[in-house]
């Protein structure tokens, strides 16, 4: 009995890999920056928590909602083209098997082996072969609006998380040393995992990650410090 190999390609994890990836990056970052402004204010320990809890469900909620329209539009254009190609279909069959054709030619193929190959894919299923061949929609890539945005939101609150525990067990007085260097941390090793997750290199990853976010807090910091030497 033979057993199929099926190869996996980092390909199929690039949809949820960049929701959570972004949605934890900006998790750190914003989180860390919002409590490092507020503290630089000078405010009180209680007021930075409540502050970092706010900026946690608020961007939460924002990454789910952005991301949730943004692949939904995706999805909506995606499934518009479905229609269309349907359509075409049911009223040029012979034009549609010629395009198909054509797209197989354009790959490499003999012109007759190309429309052999478009005749088989198309009696097997003649949407499925447009939607991949033509539209470039595949199962494993194809827009899912809601687990993007469930993805987004649960990555960017475990994000945030990690700073605001910080700010609960680290002491007042190094609160602002504190949360930068352990910020910094976390998202070099969110870099990184990303990075190896997708097979880039792991130290350009963790690096470039770390640079803004490190510049994010740096601006935040100085930002609260400003305003707060002037109240």
């Amino acid at each position: 009995m033979q057993h199929r190999h099926r190869e996996r390609h980092v390909t199929e994890r690039m949809g949820w890999l960049r929701a959570a990836v972004l949605g934890a990056n900006d998790g750190i970052v914003s989180t860390a920056s919002l409590v490092m402004g507020v503290a630089a204010a000078h405010a009180t320990p209680s007021a930075i928590l409540v502050a970092g809890t706010a900026g946690l469900v608020a961007g939460a909620m924002s990454m789910a909602a952005g991301e949730y329209v943004s692949v939904h539009s995706q999805a909506d254009s995606e499934n518009a083209d479905l229609h269309r190609e349907e359509k075409e279909l049911k009223t040029d069959v012979e034009g549609e098997h010629k395009e198909l054709a054509a797209i197989y030619v354009g790959r490499g193929l003999d012109p007759q082996l190309a429309r052999q190959v478009a005749e088989q894919l198309m009696a097997h299923d003649a949407l499925d072969a447009h939607m991949r061949d033509e539209l470039g929609i595949t199962e494993t890539l194809k827009a899912r609006p809601l687990q993007a945005a469930a993805a987004s939101a649960m990555s960017f609150a475990v994000g945030a998380a990690l700073p605001l525990l910080v700010v609960v067990l680290a002491p007042a007085k190094g609160l602002l040393l504190s949360v930068f260097a352990t910020s910094l941390v976390f998202l070099a090793v969110l870099g990184g995992v990303a990075a190896r997750t997708g097979g880039a290199n792991v130290r350009v990853g963790s690096l470039r990650i770390t640079f803004w976010g490190a510049l994010a807090m740096a601006i935040t910091t100085a930002v609260g410090m400003l305003f707060g030497g002037a109240a």
